[in-house]
């Protein structure tokens, strides 16, 4: 039996509180199996209507024992419990979405034929086995977007969560048991990095798609392609947040809080990079420094002390190289202080990295130019948030920003119905919306003559 990777260990003390057991060869066989056998039965005998009404249930599962879910993530990476709660009710409201939907994304869809007799329709079916692998900072949430609108479709799904989240893990696996949905069509298996490896290039693993660290994306991605795997990716990003314009800045900086602090900085959307502009920028840094500051009275742990470390020395790096630091409260551990960088630039390490937690980077703007400039210059391209009280210069900047998402004057409004992806090493692919249950689909033509 193989040492256990899989463990619940609470980053608020480092108890390790259980341990699962990573799977072994004859696991990851089963997993295989079964996944291809529900995909051979069940995906070809049940229809779009009873795939989404077991989903339904789904939803309806995640909300009756949201208490039980919220306090697993809560022991599992120390997230916020009002977070905790938040994340299992977006997440049935995403199961929700697709079931009411379903039969409408997934009809037939006419084609108008250019010249010739006959007919064209576009018929929507499955895809086939779908590895998912999935992170630790939205346990719920990941799944729920991944796995929702493809098991309506049709696409049997092989789910391997995060070594740190085995107990939400089978939580979820367990809800699809008791939704309704038959064995094999969702499997949860703790699989290590070399199975997951070896599972990609199984014939029987039809596509892929993975949210996690940049690295992690590149080396499935180098997988997938050497064995023709479709992959959707989502690899975080260091988002920009830039002020341009405002009459009432003390509700700006509090949007501005929200978006850095949300789930303890530890989101992959969340703003990382504040730009502002210059008449703005000394009342901005003054007021969103005290805001962080009094953050660390309430602060919670990041995920690990693994992740506190390494967040640590990025912003110790960035001193050393000439960046100054507002900070306050506790810092050690899995605790890392609340802080403010300024004085960062190009050249300096942090200036192109992800600050994956309580610490945020402000930038002065001296022209509406500058602000798009700072903005595109990083490696990232998944989300953006523009404040300005000016219609025109919301539309002319939300167009020049490279991301895959803008919101413009507002921020957490991520939604069931809203498109999630971005562009450069933020990933390809989407997730939620219309286009999120289009990824892994046959689009197949049926051309009738008569």
């Amino acid at each position: 039996m193989p040492e256990s990777l899989y463990a619940v260990t609470d980053p608020a003390t480092g108890e390790v509180v259980k341990t699962y057991p990573t799977a072994t060869a004859a696991d990851v066989e089963k997993a295989l199996t079964d996944a291809a056998s529900a995909q051979a039965g069940w995906a070809r005998t049940s229809t779009v209507t009873e795939r989404a009404a077991a989903i339904s249930r789904v939803a309806e599962l995640h909300t009756a024992r949201r208490e039980e879910l919220a306090a697993i993530i809560v022991r599992e990476m120390g997230k916020p419990l009002e977070d905790a709660l938040g994340e299992v009710d977006f997440s049935a409201a995403i199961y929700q979405f697709y079931a009411e939907r379903a039969e409408t994304f997934l009809a037939d869809e006419p084609v108008e034929l250019l010249e010739g007799e006959g007919s064209a329709v576009i018929r929507r079916s499955s895809y086939g086995v779908l590895l998912g692998i999935m992170p630790w900072n939205f346990p719920y949430y990941q799944v729920a977007r991944f796995a929702g609108p493809n098991l309506i479709v049709g696409n049997a799904i092989v789910l391997k969560h995060a070594p740190q989240c085995p107990e939400s893990a089978a939580a979820i696996a367990q809800i699809m048991v008791d939704a309704g949905l038959p064995e094999g069509a969702y499997v949860n298996v703790y699989a290590t990095n070399d199975q997951v490896a070896e599972m990609i290039a199984d014939s029987r693993i039809a596509g892929v798609s993975l949210t996690g660290s940049e690295r992690a994306g590149a080396a499935v991605a180098e997988i997938a392609g050497r064995n023709l795997k479709k992959v959707v990716l989502e690899l975080g990003g260091s988002d920009p947040f830039i002020l341009l314009g405002t009459e009432d800045l003390d509700a700006v900086v509090e949007s501005a809080l929200a978006a850095r602090l949300d789930n303890t900085g530890q989101s992959c959307n969340a703003a990382k990079r504040f730009i502002v502009a210059d008449h703005l920028y000394d009342t901005f840094v003054e007021k969103f420094t005290a805001g962080i500051l009094a953050a660390a009275e309430d602060i919670t742990p990041l995920s690990s002390v693994a992740a506190a470390n390494n967040l640590r020395a990025q912003v110790a790096r960035a001193v050393e190289q000439g960046a100054n630091l507002t900070s306050a409260g506790r810092n050690e551990r899995a605790y890392v202080a609340p802080g403010v960088l300024t004085d960062v630039t190009p050249g300096d390490d942090v200036y192109t990295q992800e600050l994956f937690g309580p610490v945020a980077m402000v930038f002065r703007a001296r022209s509406e130019e500058e602000a798009v400039q700072l903005a595109n210059d990083t490696p990232y391209g998944l989300g953006s948030y523009l404040f300005t009280d000016d219609a025109e210069q919301a539309a002319r900047v939300a167009d020049r920003i490279e991301a895959g998402m803008v919101f413009v004057n507002g921020v957490l409004l991520d939604g069931a119905e809203l498109p999630f992806g971005g562009i450069k090493r933020s990933g390809f692919g989407r997730e939620l919306g219309r286009y999120g249950i289009e990824e892994f689909v046959n689009k197949k033509v049926i051309r009738t003559l008569r």
